[in-house]
């Protein structure tokens, strides 16, 4: 169950990821778009915590910054 769940967390994760990315291009702008975009980043915040008492806090973080970024935003391959 807990790689089932982990999962889920992952695509709730890239989902508010790519809203949130999405919110920067959008029509709404000021306190509208800064407001929206809090909402997801602090979303993932709360599937950060979720991860973190499933696997730890270096699982947790790896497991994000794999998610919402390519190895190339991470600086893994230039």
């Amino acid at each position: 169950m807990q790689k089932g769940e982990i999962n889920q967390i992952r695509a709730q994760i890239q989902a508010e990821y790519e809203a949130a990315k999405q919110g920067l291009s959008g029509l709404a702008s000021g306190a509208a778009r800064h407001d929206f975009i809090s909402a997801k980043t602090a979303n993932i915040g709360k599937y950060h915590e979720q991860l973190v008492e499933l696997l730890g806090p270096e699982q947790a973080i790896s497991i994000i910054a794999n998610t919402i970024w390519t190895p190339t935003d991470q600086g893994t391959i230039s």
